[in-house]
């Protein structure tokens, strides 16, 4: 009896962390963070861009069984063309930490750009690898020693693949990606159960409705598809004044909604900041009431191998 209780808490903290970690953390700032969801993305922008974010995910959230505290996830990337071939690159490092376990992604992605009169089409295509690190000592046993616990690997790493296609206009863009396309799994020790991180399809798509010279308005999409058999969306607008500042809200299905500021630094803009806020309005109960997103980014000076200075167009949106 003692077993079967020890396996029922054991499990029940095991299915609370695989609910909330079987899909790719949703960033509130998705439309400056397109690399994350789709290769294809990489070097679209045509100059080197670094990207970090930190995401609090419902702060204060305190689960029926074992410590609480909030989710918490950390993005660096990076994105750069290669002129020469008509590519980019991209790479990025994800940290997810929920109670127990801690999941890394380090992934390396590469396009091939195709001109399309004033567009460009993008095929691109990421490979990495997935790690699981697991502190069984936070797990709450009624016998220690019981072999369930005591078999768990504390870390194990599981290859990664994806696929990708993007296609970016002067005022908007269309994106599909296939993520973890390999069947990737982790395991529990001498038990059968499994968490995996199931196969992603998703859509993304933005629109600039330039309002004045100044004033410009942005709705943007993501749709996620997992394994082909739910779903999730989140909806966006931001307006943006003279590329310098921008507000919009958001909402995410079954989630929350979402406030977001931003302020980019310097005379070209090549520094941003951005910050997010979600309100949980679904299953509150069960979750915490706010998370916290803020965004950091860094456009690097373009270099022109023609010894020519780089004039950029002042109606281009991302």
């Amino acid at each position: 009896m003692k077993h079967l209780i020890l396996k029922i808490m054991f499990f029940s903290v095991l299915f609370a962390v695989g609910s909330a970690k079987a899909q790719n953390t949703s960033f509130s700032h998705y439309m400056f963070n397109n690399l994350y969801n789709n290769p294809a993305y990489s070097g679209v922008e045509g100059y080197t861009k670094l990207t970090a974010l930190h995401r609090t995910q419902w702060l204060g959230y305190s689960p029926t069984v074992g410590p609480g505290g909030a989710l918490n996830t950390q993005l660096i990337s990076i994105t750069s063309p290669i002129n020469r071939i008509n590519s980019g690159f991209g790479f990025f490092i994800v940290n997810d930490q929920i109670q127990a376990s801690n999941f890394v992604q380090v992934q390396a992605s590469g396009a091939y750009h195709l001109g399309i009169k004033d567009s460009k089409l993008s095929i691109g295509f990421r490979a990495g690898a997935i790690t699981q690190t697991v502190n069984k000592d936070i797990y709450i046993a009624i016998n220690p020693d019981d072999e369930v616990i005591e078999n768990i690997e504390p870390t194990q790493v599981r290859p990664d693949f994806s696929l990708g296609l993007h296609f970016q206009h002067e005022n908007f863009y269309v994106g599909a990606s296939f993520n973890h396309m390999i069947e990737t799994e982790f395991g529990f020790g001498s038990d059968p159960y499994r968490n995996p991180y199931p196969k992603d399809l998703i859509l993304t798509g933005g629109y600039t409705f330039p309002l004045t010279y100044d004033i410009s308005v942005t709705p943007s999409l993501l749709l996620r598809s997992t394994e082909f058999t739910s779903y999730t969306f989140d909806i966006s607008t931001i307006a943006t004044y003279k590329d310098k500042i921008w507000g919009g809200v958001s909402f995410r299905q079954q989630e929350s909604a979402i406030l977001m500021l931003g302020y980019s630094f310097f005379k070209e803009n090549t520094l941003r900041f951005g910050y997010a806020f979600d309100y949980t309005v679904v299953a509150r109960d069960a979750k915490g009431a706010t998370s916290h997103e803020v965004m950091l980014s860094y456009r690097l000076p373009a270099i022109s191998t023609s010894g020519k200075k780089v004039v950029r167009t002042p109606r281009f949106r991302h």
